[in-house]
């Protein structure tokens, strides 16, 4: 699967690979290799939030707050520089969403932090990779961005006091996931936040030097060791910019040789080359089954309207290709029912394949935005390819253990009963209320919506000149009008 230059970026080699499951365990983990850094430390995200809790329960050496945090790191170690790229939504709206002006004077006059707001991309797109890189000696890549919201324990309790926003709201419950590998795939990963940062700002930085001794977090379990990484990206063609569409390459080759299972979690599921992909496995008389984990909707008013829209019109053609029911799209609720927001991007394939990073299956992470995702297939010889695969299937029980209320070794047992049916063992496990896989029913979407979401109008794959934009929208408003004047439905574009 993993092929540089079509499927991936490059491949890759880490010494030690864990997946981290759940903002709770990430913010812990992060911090304490922070702590570990010498020469610099590379944030690259969608969104930092400096008042965001990083750990609550240290022993007080070190500020918890992500700001202070970094503050004490560079008054500790005057070595160190911190570099920190974020996605620019304008100064007004970054304050808005919470980073205070204190902190963003004061990056922005540091000598050793460096503070960047990314708005090097086509109209409409956005900087939507989530990577830190330490020495270059451990590097994070996946979905979690260091912002309000996303702290979660794996228990995705109902009520959690730790549970809150800066202002001292309760936020919902949040399912999230990102991979931390050392040796040379952090190096790579490296590489990759420096080529973004010079794209991002014109400023060369110059790799740190080599350093040796072992980094890994000891108290952080493994999910493989010497293991190849791929590396795979989305970036649109922009400027200097070459375009990349490694991740829908890589998308549509693994679904289209998935032979027994495809298991996703995504915050969004309204791509359409993803869909037609999908559609076309399930025409097939023996094709594989498909699970997707979705939040119930989306977060935010337009977000829904848009992504939700897309996602029925998605699912209308999947039920009507889905003739022998090998699909199945649930959302996780917690005890009391409450539906838990999934913001993980996971994707396994036959237990031979895993696929974490920050693009989702929508159509503007195909090309569009800028995304990072990290591939682990289960190949080499046939001990080391039965290694890699048992502990992709590990992972994938432990995922449906969480959102089921289970344990992975139950999971494991009932799967093997069903004759290694996902679909069959799910159905099995899950409950009709409390901690479990609900079954996704998408609400009926108007015509304004139907239309809005075929001419993918605030979804685009591609960039496209303004006018294009604004074309598309009048068109997709005249198409409403028209649908719900005439009754007919929309033209496609």
């Amino acid at each position: 699967m993993l092929d540089p230059g079509r499927t991936c970026w490059r491949i890759t080699r880490a010494d030690h690979f864990a997946l981290i499951v759940d903002a709770a365990d990430y913010f812990t983990t992060l911090k304490r290799a922070m702590i570990q850094a010498r020469e610099c430390i590379l944030l690259i995200g969608w969104d930092f939030d400096t008042r965001v809790t990083l750990t609550s329960d240290e022993d007080g050496e070190w500020p918890n707050e992500l700001g202070p945090f970094i503050n004490a790191l560079v008054d500790r170690k005057p070595g160190l520089d911190i570099h920190v790229l974020k996605w620019d939504l304008g100064l007004l709206q970054t304050l808005g969403r919470g980073t205070t002006p204190l902190f963003v004077l004061d990056w922005m006059t540091d000598e050793r932090i460096h503070l960047q707001l990314d708005r090097v991309h086509p109209i409409g797109a956005c900087h939507h990779q989530k990577i830190v890189v330490i020495d270059d000696a451990i590097a994070f890549c996946g979905g979690i961005d260091i912002t309000v919201g996303r702290w979660d324990t794996r228990q995705h309790l109902d009520e959690d006091a730790r549970r809150t926003s800066p202002w001292g709201f309760p936020q919902p419950p949040w399912h999230d996931a990102t991979t931390v590998v050392d040796g040379e795939a952090a190096r790579s990963l490296g590489d990759l936040a420096r080529l973004r940062w010079k794209q991002a700002t014109g400023e060369n930085l110059t790799p740190p030097s080599r350093q040796s001794e072992d980094r890994w977090p000891g108290q952080l379990p493994l999910t493989f060791t010497n293991v190849d990484v791929g590396i795979a990206r989305s970036q649109p063609n922009h400027g200097d910019e070459g375009e990349a569409r490694e991740i829908e390459a890589f998308l549509l080759a693994a679904i289209g040789k998935a032979q027994r299972l495809i298991y996703i979690e995504s915050q969004y599921f309204a791509s359409d080359v993803v869909a037609r992909a999908i559609v076309a496995r399930l025409q097939e008389k023996q094709g594989p089954e498909i699970v997707v984990i979705n939040p119930l909707t989306a977060e935010g008013w337009l977000e829904e309207k848009v992504m939700g829209s897309a996602r029925s019109l998605v699912l209308e053609q999947i039920k009507e290709a889905d003739h022998a029911g090998r699909f199945k799209i649930y959302y996780p609720s917690t005890a009391k029912t409450t539906p838990i927001y999934v913001h993980a991007k996971i994707m396994i394939v036959d237990d031979v394949i895993l696929k974490v990073g920050s693009s989702n299956l929508n159509n503007r992470s195909m090309g569009l935005d800028t995304e990072c995702d990290i591939v682990v297939e289960a190949a080499g010889d046939t001990v080391v390819a039965n290694r890699i695969e048992q502990s992709i299937r590990e992972v994938r029980h432990d995922l449906l253990a969480e959102h089921l209320g289970t344990t992975r070794a139950d999971v494991a047992t009932v799967e093997n009963r069903k004759s290694g049916s996902q679909l069959a063992a799910i159905e099995s496990l899950r409950r009709d209320s409390g901690r479990t896989l609900v079954p996704l029913t998408p609400e009926p979407i108007s015509a304004a919506e139907r239309a809005l979401a075929a001419n993918q109008a605030l979804d685009p794959a591609r960039p496209e000149p303004i006018g294009h934009h604004v074309g598309v929208l009048i068109s997709s408003t005249v198409d409403a009008v028209r649908v719900v004047v005439t009754g007919k439905e929309p033209a496609r574009h």
